[in-house]
């Protein structure tokens, strides 16, 4: 197994255990405890764990959304061909709205030589389109949350809510029939609010690993979404939920 594919399946123990052995990871993953040691440091690291003796204990509060480090080695291929789909949905002389997040930040990579007026609200996405020659680049105002990067307060809402938007790609931490799209972050759920609300079409970009989640903050219901692109691992009775609420599920090929 490759390494950020090891860490990927730590991670996704982390977000049911407290706590994480060595010993057991090495039995687990087949590799030798000196190579778990250096996955749990890296983890330490990033924040999401302690170190202890023999293990690890998570700092994450039960179902938190670990940190963007973490998160952006998770499904990297996946996540760069649901950036291309987006972007290929847009149309020259849009008017785009980009949300924060790993997914999200691919389709600001997409985009890069495409004519688009852009408001991105992230820093990451920001400094990818900043030298992009025919983007025409409009910044929020708000504050900036630590570690993710992203814009968020009152300020970014109201600058949100001055304009009008052909399409809005938005992020999510969660995504499901029963509990729609959610976030972690109450601030980010205020901002994608106002995101969705602001724009024509709705765009959700997400990996398939996001239908096994739902986070704190409720955003919206399937029905004020549009086009959900993400990867073939969607489970069947979620594409079959979202095309029943008049989404349209895209799935890039491999």
């Amino acid at each position: 197994m490759e390494s950020a594919d090891r860490i990927r399946a730590i991670m996704n123990e982390l977000r049911t255990s407290d706590s994480v052995s060595v010993t057991e990871l090495a039995a687990l993953h087949g590799v030798s405890e000196m190579t778990i040691r250096r996955d749990l440091d890296e983890l330490a690291q990033q924040g999401v764990v302690r170190r202890v003796r023999g293990g690890a204990l998570s700092l994450l509060l039960r179902g938190e959304e670990p940190p963007f480090g973490v998160r952006e080695r998770e499904a990297v291929d996946a996540k760069q061909r649901i950036g291309a789909e987006v972007a290929s949905l847009l149309a020259d002389g849009e008017a785009v709205l980009l949300d924060g997040g790993t997914t999200v930040l691919e389709v600001a990579r997409a985009i890069h030589d495409r004519r688009l007026t852009v408001l991105p609200l992230a820093l990451q996405a920001t400094q990818v389109l900043t030298a992009a020659p025919r983007i025409r680049l409009v910044l929020p105002g708000g504050e900036v949350r630590h570690n993710e990067l992203d814009f968020v307060g009152p300020l970014t809402e109201t600058s949100i809510r001055a304009l009008r938007f052909d399409t809005a790609v938005i992020g999510c931490c969660g995504l499901s029939a029963e509990h729609g799209l959610t976030a972690h972050d109450l601030p980010e759920v205020a901002v994608k609010k106002a995101a969705i609300a602001a724009a024509r079409r709705v765009v959700v970009a997400c990996d398939s690993g996001k239908f096994s989640r739902t986070a704190f903050g409720a955003v919206c219901t399937l029905d004020k979404l549009d086009v959900v692109v993400t990867d073939d691992g969607i489970p069947r009775e979620q594409h079959d939920a979202l095309t029943a609420a008049g989404v349209t599920v895209r799935i890039p090929s491999a």
